[in-house]
């Protein structure tokens, strides 16, 4: 006779399984705020003077720091802080929602579906050959010119293609997101750390250019290996993909996979026209970044009106646009809010005035270690200060005007120093959560910050050896470019 199941273990089991669950990423983020919240009434408050730096921008004169009187966060204050963080990362915010809201008002149009179409075709029996082709290429644009932020863009472009090639959103993501990392960290001729972390060290501008490409080709290679590598995984096995239980991803799935399956799909003439005005904004979005200054708020304007014009060349209605706008905003909302409410941590610890005094005592322990780690010291500590400053050119403004004098006194060349700071900045912006524009690119891409942790996590670990490595190196050499 069959024995019953233990309903006793079963439910033990199931316990057990939901014990290990990651929390929300609410709950995380507010629970960081809570934290920084607390640390104002134990942590010293202190300050150091703002002054002009390079191109006009305020940095920090490194012999000003003072300790002032303590202003520990108030129930108002927490009470406000993830209000005033979503003031506060309001671009970021309003960026999400109007890249959210083109994209689907393209997709109304069909010419992303035809594209897709076509693509995943050309590349049915080479999709992994893709891969590393977009991320060469994307690691290269973001080590000239700097611009990581340029993720949010590419994820909406390749997701569909990744989804009808039989990958999943991680691999979208990790498509833009390490790669672009790689390029922005290593940074050869990247304005936004090389070249600011220089100029605040008074060092030759993009010295120390051939070590630099070194690290390019490991960091970007590594990369490209763990992206492959999982999405071969999805391919062959879609069980193991980390989305397999979305919902949204199954949607995803029947709206990219349905017209491969099909049969080929034939643009009509307004949808060509569409599909030329589209690449038209493109190119004027790639022009604008490159030589007018452009950002976020500017991208957002002319996503705006991107979708307007390719919505109305395409035929469709004034109806069809707003309500392709509103389901945008609607799949980007949580993404936009993580963005908001991440910054929430910075804003306590600035109204606590404890950012400088964190930002003093890093420098003094890095100051105390053995001259044998001191290298390795930086670099953890500008690893672990990218968690509260997450903007590359914030955290060269605040940190390298007191690491690069530090550097002369405990025997690291001022060369080693901003490459602690580059590595120390540029792999975390896809780890932690108060990174904005990384959160806002999950969004888009439908990816909860938990389960891409478990994608990015080794590969994370991997980069900060490899990282340690480079500053071993360095420190052993007394590299100075």
């Amino acid at each position: 006779m069959p024995q019953e199941p233990d309903n006793h273990e079963a439910n033990s089991t199931a316990d057990e399984k939901r014990s290990f669950q990651m929390p929300h990423i609410y709950a995380i983020l507010f629970l960081f705020i809570a934290i920084a919240s607390i640390a104002t009434y134990f942590v010293p408050a202190g300050m150091y003077e703002r002054i002009p730096g390079p191109s006009g921008r305020i940095t920090i004169d490194a012999d000003s720091f003072r300790f002032v009187d303590s202003t520990p966060v108030s129930l108002v204050d927490f009470m406000l802080a993830i209000p005033n963080g979503l003031i506060s990362a309001g671009e970021v915010v309003f960026f999400t929602f109007m890249i959210g809201g083109m994209f689907m008002v393209l997709y109304r149009t069909g010419i992303i579906e035809i594209g897709v179409d076509k693509l995943s075709r050309r590349f049915a029996k080479q999709s992994l050959l893709l891969i590393p082709i977009l991320m060469t290429v994307f690691a290269a644009i973001a080590t000239l010119i700097g611009t990581q932020e340029l993720a949010l863009v590419y994820v909406p472009v390749i997701l569909p293609l990744m989804i009808a090639l039989r990958f999943d959103s991680v691999t979208a993501a990790a498509v833009a997101l390490c790669a672009t990392t790689a390029g922005f960290t290593t940074g050869i001729l990247n304005p936004i750390n090389t070249g600011l972390g220089q100029q605040l060290s008074n060092l030759p501008l993009y010295s120390g250019f051939g070590l630099r490409v070194i690290a390019f080709a490991i960091f970007l290679s590594i990369a490209i290996f763990f992206v492959m590598r999982y999405a071969r995984k999805v391919r062959h096995t879609p069980s193991l993909s980390l989305m397999v239980n979305d919902e949204k991803e199954a949607e995803k799935r029947q709206q990219f996979l349905h017209a491969v399956d099909e049969g080929a799909l034939t643009a009509t003439k307004r949808q060509k026209w569409a599909a030329l005005a589209t690449f038209g904004f493109l190119v004027l979005l790639v022009y604008g970044v490159l030589t007018q200054g452009w950002f976020m708020m500017e991208m957002a304007g002319l996503f705006i009106i991107m979708g307007v014009v390719v919505g109305v060349i395409a035929g469709l209605t004034v109806e069809d646009i707003c309500e392709g706008f509103n389901k945008g905003f609607r799949d980007v909302l949580v993404g936009a809010m993580i963005a908001g409410v991440a910054r929430g941590v910075a804003v306590v610890l600035e109204d606590g005035q404890i950012m400088d005094t964190l930002v003093y005592g890093l420098g003094n322990l890095v100051g105390e270690l053995p001259s044998l780690f001191s290298a390795i010291g930086m670099y953890l500590a500008q690893l672990g200060f990218n968690f509260v400053v997450p903007s590359g050119s914030g955290q060269a403004l605040v940190t390298m005007p007191i690491m690069a004098p530090l550097s002369d006194i405990i025997g690291v060349t001022r060369q080693t120093a901003v490459l602690a700071y580059q590595l120390g900045d540029g792999i975390s912006n896809i780890l932690y959560p108060t990174s904005g524009y990384f959160m806002a690119t999950l969004a888009i891409a439908g990816v909860p910050w938990q389960k891409w942790v478990k994608f990015f996590f080794p590969l994370f670990c991997t980069w900060v050896l490899i990282s340690m490595g480079f500053m071993i190196f360095a420190q052993s050499t007394q590299w100075v470019g």
